[in-house]
């Protein structure tokens, strides 16, 4: 029987991979920075520690392991923290251990217009892991997804908790720059399909509805029942306003580079086929007694590790 390392089991994306793993009777293994995290599997998966300092060890964890999933990444830099620079050496560091233990495949999360020579440090981050991983000689996929949604998930529920809280929302710039958010079951089906593959390659994981960002907003508004203006401002205004926000929450809310990859159309491919089936739309109609009821905090789920990450909607 096969056996399948998910990294970040217990956290958003990786759980869903688990989850549909265990439903098909696979065997589950996890490397995560949280082993000593409430498991929500009830003791069906094995918890290993990353130990990016440590190749040998973490080849260890990874040995008889068929197809690695890998969602490691962070979101932002925080000083003194973590950051990009560090996260790719890391996952270098990761590759490295997978090559090493014999892992078959590695399905690897990146990110829609990954690009080593992107001046976002984010997506070149992402674009230099997805030429690592080529180089590797390994067996690979990539999946780039754009914004993923779901119970958990960070960006469309803060979007909602905002619409929700203030009398006004605020869309950088005119808005219209698009967006294709894709349901995290459905990027987590994807990439099982990707690992039960031969081929090597790169897929863009975008859901069924293209919307510009302004329109994203408004059809949030209008399901949740609200009346909230929507207007344009300059996009440094607009960063100095979720700092605010920030501070207000005891969070990132927004970084600046964010802002710069959505206004730039990184969160879009053009004319690219949905790899997922769950719309947006039909989601947050489905969930709109309780998205945005609470704040969802990137800091909590970093500095917290060992709190059970759980679903925050309602």
């Amino acid at each position: 029987m096969a056996i399948h390392a998910v990294t970040g089991a217990f956290g958003f994306t990786g759980r869903y991979i688990t989850k549909r793993l265990l439903d098909a009777g696979e065997t589950v293994i996890t490397l995560t920075n949280s082993p000593d995290r409430p498991s929500p599997f009830r003791g069906k998966i094995a918890a290993h520690p990353f130990r990016f300092d440590d190749v040998d060890a973490m080849a260890k964890s990874l040995a008889g392991v068929d197809v690695l999933y890998n969602t490691y990444w962070v979101r932002f830099n925080r000083a003194g923290s973590f950051n990009h620079s560090e996260a790719v050496r890391n996952t270098r560091a990761l590759f490295d251990a997978a090559k090493a233990a014999g892992v078959g495949r590695i399905v690897h999360v990146s990110i829609t217009n990954a690009d080593e020579s992107s001046p976002l440090e984010y997506v070149r981050g992402k674009g230099s892991l997805e030429r690592l991983l080529r180089e590797s000689g390994m067996s690979y996929a990539v999946v780039r997804p754009a914004v993923l949604f779901g119970p958990e998930d960070i960006l469309i529920n803060n979007i909602a908790w905002a619409l929700r809280r203030f009398p006004v929302f605020a869309v950088f710039g005119d808005g219209r720059y698009h967006i294709r958010p894709v349901y995290v079951d459905d990027l987590a089906e994807l990439m099982i399909e990707r690992g039960k593959a031969t081929d090597d390659g790169i897929v863009d994981a975008l859901g069924p509805e293209d919307f510009s960002y302004r329109e994203l907003v408004a059809m949030i508004r209008d399901t949740l029942g609200l009346t909230r203006p929507i207007i344009g401002i300059p996009p440094l205004l607009g960063y100095w306003a979720c700092l605010a926000v920030g501070k207000l929450v005891g969070d990132v809310f927004v970084t600046r580079e964010e802002i710069e990859g959505l206004t730039a159309g990184t969160l879009h491919v053009a004319g690219a086929a949905p790899a997922g089936k769950t719309s947006l739309s039909a989601w947050v109609k489905m969930h709109k007694e309780t998205i945005g009821k609470h704040y969802h905090g990137e800091m909590q789920r970093r500095t917290n590790r060992n709190k059970a990450y759980e679903s925050m909607t309602g």
